[in-house]
């Protein structure tokens, strides 16, 4: 096959990757400017290369012509979350999407492969639209948390360097990561309220801080000089060794002003 024929297969898979990419992400950026809590951490997305392609289909004895029919991975998305428990929201939440359908689901979460390898697979019909015209693809979204993500970094990488024959002594050792990298999730998941809360805390004072710099930022162009390097001083004090509340109180103060100049905006 030629090199114009692959790019010709592939841009529809690169623009898939782009487009998931980006909904999943603004769904986390969403719920952290509403000082919610997101069950996606963050999104990683590829494109599988030429030759892995090749490699698989020869694997599977695959032929060119059914490789975007019998190969379901070209197009790749990763959602990693920081709770087991925030998974099977994000699984819930692919679901109940109108732009993509479900084909099929592994649940190697529930169901771990011998190796330890961990992860809930979902395979997607996604459409696109490019310059050569519409067109209905499909894309693997692997979701994880963040101790099994590591863990299958590490095992890929020692798949590629001893060409998928890891030595006995590395499976074993492999063996061990993948149990404490359960045990982490496991202890994780006991605390999870508490972390949640001291997340949800430090997002709250985010969010007012960048408010506050924000309508200042406004005010300074048309405000009262004086009275802006007073309240600049006064958030400084704060910042320094106030509390959220009074830096909650001063944000709905210059919210007022801001009012008052027409000049109020969102973060």
């Amino acid at each position: 096959m030629e090199i114009q024929q692959w790019r010709e297969i592939l841009i529809p898979y690169q623009q898939a990757v782009q487009e998931l990419k980006v909904k999943f992400e603004s769904i986390a950026n969403e719920n952290r400017k509403l000082s919610q809590y997101s069950p996606i951490e963050y999104v990683t997305g590829r494109v599988k290369k030429i030759s892995s392609i090749l490699e698989k289909a020869q694997k599977k004895a695959i032929s060119l012509s059914s490789i975007e029919n019998e190969i379901e991975d070209i197009a790749g998305i990763r959602i990693i979350c920081q709770f087991v428990e925030d998974i099977d929201k994000v699984v819930e939440f692919i679901k109940s999407r109108k732009d993509m359908q479900v084909k099929s689901e592994k649940n190697y979460v529930s169901n771990t492969k011998p190796s330890g390898y961990r992860s809930y697979h979902i395979i997607v019909y996604y459409d696109v639209h490019t310059a050569l015209g519409a067109k209905k693809l499909q894309a693997e979204i692997q979701i994880r948390t963040l101790a099994m993500n590591f863990w299958a970094t590490i095992e890929h990488s020692l798949k590629y360097k001893y060409e998928k024959n890891i030595p006995e002594k590395i499976v074993e050792r492999l063996s061990n990561a993948a149990h404490a990298a359960y045990v982490l999730d496991r202890e994780m998941s006991r605390i999870r309220i508490e972390i949640l809360e001291a997340q949800k805390s430090f997002q709250y004072k985010s969010n007012i801080i960048a408010d506050i710099l924000n309508t200042l930022q406004n005010l300074n162009h048309v405000g009262n000089k004086n009275e802006i390097v007073s309240i600049q001083s006064e958030f400084n004090r704060i910042l320094e060794k106030g509390t959220v509340e009074q830096l909650a109180s001063l944000s709905k103060r210059l919210d007022v002003i801001a009012q008052g100049y027409k000049v109020q905006s969102l973060t």
